[in-house]
């Protein structure tokens, strides 16, 4: 993990989980194990170079597993570790609040 300036329970949290994908690729690798394709077609918004970057993080703070199959093609799988598994009500809170945040802006359009 990285170094944090502040020794909060918080920021430990968001060193490991910050950014703008993070979150989101937790939430597909909640789901099943993904190729790096699978991602990369669910998250269109996002490069190949910060989806790389970004699943190395995962990878080295412990969080996501990187499988290679020995194949031609080579085929690389991505999965959960426990530690990552356990991130699970993290995210799920963070998609409760999306989408009551989300009902709310609809009900500000419509009145």
């Amino acid at each position: 993990m990285r170094q944090s300036f502040i020794d909060c329970p918080v920021d430990r949290t968001l060193q490991v989980v910050g950014g703008r994908w993070k979150p989101l690729i937790l939430w597909y690798l909640f789901q099943q194990p993904q190729r790096f394709s699978a991602l990369r077609r669910a998250m269109p918004n996002t490069t190949q170079k910060v989806l790389t970057q970004q699943l190395r993080e995962l990878e080295q703070d412990g969080i996501v597993h990187r499988e290679i199959y020995p194949q031609v093609p080579p085929k690389v799988e991505y999965s959960l570790t426990e530690q990552g598994r356990s991130l699970q009500p993290v995210i799920e809170a963070m998609v409760v609040w999306g989408r009551q945040r989300q009902s709310k802006a609809q009900e500000h359009v419509c009145s």
